[in-house]
């Protein structure tokens, strides 16, 4: 179903762009095939004969070279204009843009840009294939991650470590999920989740949550609904209290982390707060629905 909503959005935003850019070639909006009048002058002070000019454009100079007779190269930087940053990336060179040279003065240029078509539909396509590179990416890094903890909790399970651990948070977990049975292999994969979460181990908590979420289903009662333990635990798990921040952040910013973890602690432990008193009220609210 998932994979049907994300098709039908692409193809969505496929469309739009299209008609866009139909309407824009329509409209002319580029001001393609027009002519550009700029002021210029030369580098040095050997005439128009040279081959390095200053332009100007929209109040900003810009470096050009005459390459041929009727053909001049522009220089693109950072700060450079937008419209022509924007043609040099449509035609697959971000530093140059290639112009025509179609009249000249002792002090000005007339030159023909490069035409822009399809711009949308380009955008539209490149975003699409981004994120569908940024989808396999990320995935085969879970791959790694999820094997590579799994195998870990296997061994801590046969050590019995993962036992002692259960003892410690049983009370707080009988609370939180009283509907799970005692000594259920949940207890110890949601043991093991909250842990990486507190620990700011974010991706080793992910397929840990999975597995979790997996032995969670196999209580459930009704399948196509989550049950109280599992939004619960979804609660817990999105909404966690971090005692460490994530990786990702530390790798980020170095030592300044270190001024963040009062902050964070306190924020993560306020969204856990609420986080756990509103899912109590919503299986509270179902359970006497359910009743009644």
């Amino acid at each position: 179903m998932l994979n049907k909503i994300w098709a039908g959005l692409i193809i969505v935003g496929l469309s739009y762009a299209f008609i866009q850019d139909v309407y824009d070639n329509i409209t002319n909006r580029y001001n393609n095939g027009q002519p550009l009048q700029l002021n210029y002058h030369v580098a040095n002070n050997n005439g128009f004969n040279s081959q390095s000019l200053i332009i100007d454009f929209n109040d900003q100079r810009l470096d050009a070279r005459l390459i041929a007779e009727q053909q001049l190269r522009i220089y693109l930087g950072p700060q450079s204009p937008a419209r022509l940053t924007q043609i040099a990336e449509i035609h697959g060179n971000k530093t140059q843009l290639h112009a025509e040279l179609l009249n000249k003065s002792d002090t000005r240029l007339t030159l023909r840009l490069p035409d822009i078509h399809w711009l949308k539909l380009r955008q539209v396509t490149d975003a699409a294939f981004e994120t569908a590179e940024f989808a396999v990416k990320l995935a085969l890094g879970l791959i790694g991650v999820m094997a590579l903890w799994l195998g870990l909790m296997q061994i801590v399970e046969k050590s019995g470590l993962i036992n002692y651990l259960v003892r410690f948070v049983q009370p707080l977990l009988r609370w939180l999920f009283p509907n799970i049975p005692k000594n259920h292999p949940a207890f110890a994969s949601i043991s093991m989740n909250m842990s990486a979460n507190i620990l700011g181990l974010g991706n080793a908590a992910t397929p840990l949550g999975i597995k979790a979420m997996q032995q969670l289903q196999t209580l459930n009662r009704d399948p196509q609904t989550a049950s109280d333990e599992m939004c619960m635990f979804l609660a817990l798990n999105t909404s966690s209290v971090q005692l460490l921040p994530p990786v990702t952040l530390i790798a980020l910013m170095g030592t300044q982390i270190s001024e963040l973890l009062v902050p964070i602690i306190l924020a993560t432990s306020c969204s856990t707060i609420t986080a756990v008193i509103v899912a109590r009220l919503y299986a509270a609210r179902r359970r006497s629905a359910c009743n009644s």
